[in-house]
């Protein structure tokens, strides 16, 4: 592969991130305005987040086996194309359970893309010859800040629907731009044919475990954030998009920054450190008297949570031995369970506790993945 190829390869997949990101993002001040729409609490919002999730578990391993048959490229240009209009049908649906069935299938697309997207991220890491995974979530990031943050002035002002197709344009449009771009792997060799099976070694599921524990914080961010910064604290549905936004704008930064720091201090010595910050920030934010203040908190969990969940995800797919949509598929879907189905918990849980005693409660959860820090260690190499 030239040099010039890399790089449009190495942009192309990061345009996907993004896109991913903004609709994702978008997502986060949606979900207090439809309770508003539907006239329901956080216990049947808590449903509909799991519904998300249950979908995103089910679609996984289905494109991680697609990947690994049919190459990364193919599997996340067929993801990318359904997923760009689920705004839409979110918005459209008049009842809770047309809701459920659109966010099901909502999250299900998350899923297959996310697998794809992190599959051709790798074979682009492999081409090149160099670490991209952290800038690449750096890119979802900024996604995710763009569409949280724009998601409540633009619900505010146009409306769910409006706002669902506007976004949806934006994604068709780097849809475009990046298909041409991508890098087209094939199945990886002596892989194309073989029977696909569970991983038998037990580091990708070790992995899928650290994955998983990093990433309930990041759903419970995600989905929550916004609704407890309005009903618990008093901000107004545009501060209280922010919530995430803050979150997905410091990692965004951290993820740009997290390639150098990992080829500096080691995939290990960054992930421990990371997730210290990340407790302090969760902390924070359950403890703060004020929206401002458990913005701050959640802007410091963003930073530590930034380059976690990249570093998981390299260290899956250069594990050796294993074709790289399995070993990922195994490790995202374990990951994704948590930033997906976890959060539907957490909605039950805060209709009994409060979400200061929720966040406060996941700051603790990080101890796992500092436990388990050692086994990033796969994730160094440079080709």
């Amino acid at each position: 592969m030239t040099a010039a190829v890399g790089i449009g390869a190495r942009w192309a997949v990061s345009a996907l991130f993004f896109a991913n990101g903004l609709v994702v993002g978008s997502w986060a001040p949606k979900l207090p305005a439809m309770m508003a729409r539907l006239g329901i609490g956080e216990s049947v919002a808590g449903l509909l987040v799991l519904s998300l999730g249950v979908g995103s578990i089910c679609l996984m391993p289905v494109f991680g086996a697609l990947v690994a048959r049919r190459g990364s490229a193919w599997a996340v240009r067929l993801a990318a194309v359904l997923f760009a209009p689920s705004l839409i049908w979110i918005s459209l649906a008049p009842t809770v359970w047309a809701v459920a069935a659109a966010v099901l299938v909502f999250g299900g697309l998350i899923g297959a893309m996310d697998v794809a997207m992190n599959a051709n991220a790798v074979a682009v890491e492999r081409a090149r010859r160099r670490a991209i995974m952290s800038s690449c979530h750096g890119f979802w990031s900024l996604g995710g800040l763009v569409g949280a943050g724009a998601g409540g002035l633009g619900i505010q002002a146009m409306g769910e629907l409006a706002h669902a197709v506007v976004v949806t344009g934006f994604v068709a449009a780097i849809l475009a731009l990046a298909f041409p771009r991508l890098l087209r792997d094939g199945p990886e060799g002596g892989h194309a044919h073989q029977p696909l099976r569970l991983p038998r070694t037990p580091l990708p599921y070790l992995i899928g475990v650290m994955a998983l524990a990093s990433m309930i914080p990041e759903g419970a961010i995600l989905d929550w954030a916004a609704v407890y910064l309005q009903r618990e604290m008093g901000a107004s549905l545009a501060l209280a998009g922010w919530g995430f936004a803050a979150c997905a704008g410091t990692m965004a930064v951290m993820r740009f920054l997290g390639d150098a720091i990992r080829r500096r201090h080691g995939a290990v010595r960054t992930l421990q450190a990371s997730t210290v910050v990340a407790m302090a920030g969760l902390a924070l934010a359950a403890l703060a008297g004020s929206p401002p203040l458990a913005l701050i908190g959640f802007g410091l969990a963003g930073i530590g949570i930034a380059n976690m969940v990249p570093i998981a995800f390299s260290a899956a797919g250069n594990l050796p031995g294993l074709a790289q949509g399995v070993g990922l598929s195994v490790v995202t879907t374990m990951g994704y369970s948590g930033i997906l189905l976890a959060p539907g918990t957490i909605g039950f849980l805060a209709e009994r506790t409060g979400f200061s005693v929720i966040y406060l409660g996941l700051s603790l959860l990080l101890l796992v993945p500092l436990a388990l820090s050692r086994l990033a260690r796969t994730a160094d190499f440079e080709g």
